[in-house]
């Protein structure tokens, strides 16, 4: 299965508490952390809601 790599490069602060809460089900707690996680449709669908807060890499 896909894999996919997720950093979060900007700060949550002055984001909505949806996109919080999003982050923070990512797994991801501050700045600079990687996670990686299955490429399913849920975390796709998660890491567009906080795309503007993440860089994403796809792994095989």
């Amino acid at each position: 299965m896909e894999k996919v790599k997720v950093t979060q490069t900007k700060s949550i602060i002055g984001a909505s508490k949806r996109q919080k809460l999003t982050m923070q089900a990512l797994g991801i707690k501050r700045m600079g952390r990687t996670i990686e996680h299955n490429a399913t449709d849920s975390v796709k669908g998660m890491i567009n809601a906080v795309k503007h807060l993440v860089t994403v890499e796809y792994v095989k």
